[in-house]
């Protein structure tokens, strides 16, 4: 019998992923069945099961490949075209509902509380190292701050719909300035 490649089941492993991650963004967490996960994906209950032993590892999977595009510096065009990049993966990929789904289960699942919480810790570190001039604690309270605003508009994306992140980026950097 043929060997099965690792591009192959690779490529299986992310075709789960991806049905999860547009069926979870529609119908939130708890309202998708693995039923619903075998029809997303095309794929049989048994090759899901041979990749996730569960909706919760299909969500854990999906933080982990999680990536953020942090701007290199704390500009006021920088942290503009940062929010613009929320609000595009928003429209285009419902990624706003998505992470909002992902906080809801959170809340409930320590396990994937603490996988949010060490992505949270991880950007709130990237952006304070972005403030090299300011003193530590100091740069970790505008960390603290820049995070909470952007989530904070990712929250109102998926609630609200398209907005516009000028007000967002305004608040971003009078934080940063002050």
């Amino acid at each position: 019998m043929p060997r099965v490649t690792q591009a192959h089941l690779d490529a299986r492993r992310q075709q789960i992923i991806d049905a999860a991650r547009a069926r979870f963004a529609t119908h939130g967490f708890a309202r998708t069945s693995m039923a619903d996960l075998v029809e997303a994906s095309g794929l049989s209950t048994g090759a899901i099961y041979r990749y996730f032993k569960g909706k919760d590892q299909i969500v854990a999977a999906i933080c982990e490949q999680a990536g953020q595009a942090l701007p290199t510096e704390l500009t006021a065009r920088s942290v503009r075209d940062f929010l613009e990049h929320i609000r595009t993966l928003a429209r285009e990929e419902d990624h706003a509902r998505l992470v909002t789904q992902i906080y809801a289960e959170a809340a409930v699942s320590e396990p994937l509380a603490a996988l949010v919480r060490q992505q949270l810790d991880e950007l709130r570190a990237a952006v304070a190292a972005l403030l090299p001039d300011r003193e530590q604690a100091e740069a970790a309270r505008t960390a603290e701050a820049f995070v909470a605003l952007c989530d904070g508009y990712r929250q109102q994306l998926a609630v609200r719909g398209d907005l516009d992140p000028a007000p967002f980026a305004a608040a971003i950097m009078a934080i940063i300035e002050t």
